[in-house]
């Protein structure tokens, strides 16, 4: 269930968009494109939902602002740092305001500190709303849940949080 509505009953199409419109996705690879900028990265999901250049361009500056990114908007991933990279990635999966992020090890790759940064950035997120899914082994990330269900041999322990 999203929002109330059984992605099993919906038509393939429905189901498209209801993962464009509701749910953003962050990986630990981040796969930004590499020859396109910070602002270009940000756009795409912005494209693909049919908003104008402007809208896109509006809306990719703001939230690249948001994560910290405002001086980096025309610079390539290869000229942004690792923690730089991963918020060009969390700025686009937020751009058109999801109401679910599902984030597979979002700070696998990151140092200690940039870890407490994305962190904090998830769980100010989740304080307005945002529903994070999140996987990971890093127990650093998993203090910051408000909830957190353990994987033992195959099966889910409730953990306290």
């Amino acid at each position: 269930m999203v929002d109330g509505t059984s992605i099993y009953d919906l038509k393939p199409a429905d189901r498209i968009e209801l993962r464009r419109s509701k749910i953003g996705f962050l990986f630990q690879t981040f796969n930004l494109i590499p020859y396109l900028t910070a602002l270009e990265n940000t756009q795409v999901p912005l494209m693909i939902a049919g908003k104008n250049r402007e809208e896109q361009e509006a809306i990719a500056q703001s939230t690249l602002e948001r994560v910290g990114l405002g001086d980096r908007l025309h610079h390539k991933p290869s000229e942004l740092s690792i923690g730089q990279q991963q918020r060009v990635a969390l700025a686009r999966t937020l751009a058109n305001s999801p109401s679910m992020i599902l984030a597979d090890e979002p700070t696998g790759n990151l140092d200690p500190v940039t870890v407490d940064s994305v962190a904090g950035m998830l769980r100010e997120l989740n304080d307005e709303g945002i529903t994070i899914v999140m996987v990971t082994h890093d127990p650093r990330m998993a203090a910051h849940a408000g909830r957190v269900e353990k994987l033992v041999d195959g099966k889910i322990e409730a953990q306290a949080g």
